[in-house]
């Protein structure tokens, strides 16, 4: 199997020094990594490898209610309200369910499964721009 970090001549691309550096930015942060499953999990990041997966430390995994269990709560949206759906209307529920969740520790997310990932940054982390700046940061 060939290495293809880097370069025949064994020095890195301009473009992997530069992927690697914001992995290695990352390290330590938040992580909301979405998985083909639909689920979520929430932790710090701490490593990764060349198959893309991922190493999530103090990591919480949330889930979707099931199916059975939305159908459960239309039901008691729909009894609490009174409203009666008759055949041929449409009664419109808007009701709210919370995912489950539950406390995994240290996890590795295969990438495979890996559709999505977000950073978590609060406003104060984030870097902001002169437009953003307060009056006496100016």
């Amino acid at each position: 199997m060939e290495d293809t970090r880097t370069s025949p001549e064994g020095v890195q691309t301009p473009a992997q020094t530069e992927a690697a550096d914001y992995l290695r930015s990352l390290l330590n942060k938040n992580l909301r990594v979405t998985t083909t499953d639909s689920r979520m999990f929430w932790g710090a990041f701490k490593c990764t490898d060349p198959e893309s997966n991922l190493v999530l430390q103090h990591t919480y995994e949330y889930r979707h209610p099931s199916m059975q269990k939305q159908a459960e709560g239309s039901a008691a949206a729909a009894a609490a309200s009174g409203a009666t759906a008759t055949p041929g209307s449409s009664v419109a529920q808007t009701f709210k369910m919370d995912m489950t969740s539950r406390y995994l520790g240290l996890v590795v997310v295969p990438g495979e499964h890996i559709v999505k990932i977000e950073l978590e940054e609060f406003a104060s982390q984030m870097k902001r721009g002169p437009q953003y700046r307060s009056p006496t940061e100016l």
